[in-house]
């Protein structure tokens, strides 16, 4: 009898036992779902970091190595203390690392060589914070920007003297003006473009990118704007001081740039429309070579503009004080090395001359072939950087395929062409669309934690790198552009998807300076970045040229695995840098973590800065 009680309650306790174990499987399993869902610590810290005030100090509860007990996650004492970095020397305020004046002269003249990109050594970068002048402020917002900039941040006079009968900029007390005027366009960019819009659809989404050579201080691509167009424009640091830094402190994207001997850092067919305005590059030269490097990033059926000489010689030879025999021959050339390319005449009238290139390219090179055109021999047209220009035809990439464009904005969200034709390899068109559903999220993510991200306070944003493009065709805006950089040892050349989306970009090698002034992007992401460079260049290298181009008050969020992040806020802990490590949005056991930072306000002179180097 007493054995079979003991059976009894041994069946009993079995069931509890059964019961328990099943219970605690399904409140795990609900848990896990939970976390998973987004609305788990990663929502309730992002919802967190908006109700508090700017103090950007690190949120103390979280600890990365309780989640991630790795060795590579755990943190070295000797490692973490916070180097300060000091403020550079005065004379560094405006410094461009890889357009340095003093560098450039040390290079030969010829072919503009000495104003192509020449960056120092390691052992002569600066290891120092590039100050803001005294006195700088935060820019108008778009669209006051466009005609007013603060005369603090750019404190240069000499276009108002040298360019005043042409209206570039006019200074007045504590502002400059920009009445939206240029060398060829004395009357205005808004006329000028109507003149331009009278031959290409400009108006209806056609042409949405274009790219400005010798751009001035980018008047031209600041009028496009609202026509819905974004200008890539560029120019060198040269006499004209500071026109690259007025344009991006106007708010309008551009980059220290020029046509010399190396190619330009842009894809190839990616540019709707291309544009010179009496830019003073000798296109007819070298059995036009330049004229062949705008070929390359040039559409089929993109345009191209020129204005000013040689362009109505006859009448203007006298007022140009040139030889008619020399503009009459600089013109010959043009037109024949336009027809080599596959350019038709669309128009000249008075001085400007518009030519559109051939949608059959494939049928025109194959006539081409009969007249011993060269054809360059680059398995790959994308593969430009420091590479040096050639006398050759860019080919198309393959024969039959449909490179044609949505107009925009729905070539925004449409499967590129270079997608859908298999050119970028490892990315299908169902990738493409899962690529677009994740930066979603992100971005929305990253909404909650920055309230002011796209209320305009934003305007020059930088990804630096930005894969497809995910990143910055979530803030598309009137409000704010995005340069979006490719890094040159990315595994994948994706910057003509970019192009093909509406947007623009730039190839960039991250171990070297940047093609801008300081101060000139007021938001960069860094989205594994430094996992991608970290055995290619110290991190401290690129955080430097990360707080060289942003402007004081500016903000930067990171995406990276944790490791990673750590390494990036022991540094950026002595920088000036307010900070806050956060988790992933789907919760605390995603390695990947969010690190945003905001740049503090200071300026020389202030009591807390003392130069250094």
């Amino acid at each position: 009898m007493a054995n079979k009680v003991t059976s009894g309650d041994s069946r009993t306790r079995s069931s509890v036992s059964i019961f328990i174990v099943a219970g605690l499987c399904c409140f795990f399993y609900l848990l896990g779902a939970w976390q998973r869902s987004g609305f788990g610590k990663g929502d309730s810290i992002a919802l967190e970091v908006t109700k508090t005030s700017k103090d950007c100090n690190i949120l103390p509860s979280l600890n990365f190595e309780t989640h991630h007990s790795s060795r590579a996650g755990s943190i070295d004492e000797s490692e973490s203390k916070v180097k300060e970095i000091q403020p550079c020397h005065p004379r560094y305020t405006d410094y461009t690392p890889c357009q340095d004046q003093r560098r450039a002269m040390s290079f030969p003249r010829e072919n503009m060589i000495y104003r192509e990109r020449h960056c120092p050594p390691q052992e002569k970068k600066l290891h120092c914070l590039i100050p803001a002048p005294k006195g700088y402020v935060t820019p108008f917002q778009w669209p006051k920007s466009r005609d007013y900039v603060p005369y603090a941040n750019a404190p240069y006079k000499s276009l108002t003297v040298e360019k005043a009968i042409q209206n570039w900029v006019q200074y007045e007390g504590d502002v400059f003006r920009f009445p939206g005027g240029g060398t060829q366009f004395p009357q205005g960019a808004d006329k000028y473009i109507d003149q331009l819009a009278s031959v290409i659809p400009i108006k209806d989404g056609t042409v949405r990118t274009a790219l400005d050579t010798g751009c001035g201080v980018a008047s031209w691509g600041a009028y496009l704007w609202k026509r819905n167009v974004i200008a890539m424009s560029f120019a060198p640091r040269d006499s004209h001081q500071a026109q690259v830094q007025f344009a991006l402190e106007r708010g309008v994207p551009a980059v220290i740039g020029v046509l010399g001997t190396i190619k330009m850092p842009y894809p190839s067919r990616a540019f709707d429309m291309a544009h010179c305005s009496r830019c003073l590059i000798p296109w007819g030269a070298a059995d036009g070579i330049l004229m062949m490097e705008v070929d390359r990033v040039l559409r089929p059926g993109g345009y191209w503009v020129l204005s000013g000489p040689p362009i109505h010689w006859k009448a203007n030879y006298k007022a140009w004080q040139r030889p008619k025999e020399e503009l009459q021959e600089e013109q010959r050339k043009i037109e024949e090395t336009a027809k080599l390319l596959c350019w038709e005449k669309k128009s000249e009238k008075g001085e400007i001359a518009i030519w559109q290139k051939r949608m059959d390219v494939d049928s025109c090179r194959a006539a081409q072939k009969k007249s011993k055109a060269a054809f360059c021999k680059s398995a790959d047209p994308d593969d430009v950087w420091y590479k040096k220009m050639d006398v050759c035809i860019t080919p198309s990439p393959k024969a039959n395929i449909d490179e044609s464009l949505e107009k925009f904005p729905e070539r925004l969200t449409a499967v590129p062409p270079r997608i859908a034709n298999g050119l970028v390899s490892g990315v299908s068109a169902e990738a493409y669309l899962d690529d677009k559903k994740k930066w979603k999220k992100h971005v929305s993510a990253y909404k909650r934690i920055n309230k002011i991200i796209d209320t305009g306070r934003y305007r020059n944003i930088m990804d630096m790198n930005a894969g497809l493009g995910g990143f910055a065709a979530q803030l598309t805006s009137p409000k704010q552009w995005v340069m979006n950089v490719v890094p040159t040892i990315a595994d994948r050349s994706t910057l003509g998807v970019i192009y093909e989306r509406g947007m623009i970009g730039i190839y960039h090698d991250w171990c070297e300076g940047f093609s801008t002034y300081p101060r000139t992007y007021d938001l960069i992401h860094a989205n594994g970045v430094f996992s991608l460079y970290k055995d290619k260049c110290d991190f401290e290298d690129i955080l430097l040229e990360m707080d060289r181009i942003l402007r004081p008050e500016g903000a930067v969020i990171f995406r990276d695995e944790v490791d990673t992040l750590n390494k990036v806020r022991r540094i950026i802990g002595g920088m000036r840098w307010d900070y806050k490590l956060m988790d992933h949005e789907d919760g605390p056991l995603v390695p990947e973590k969010i690190l945003v930072a905001v740049k503090q306000y200071w300026t020389l002179n202030d009591k807390n800065s003392t130069s250094a180097q």
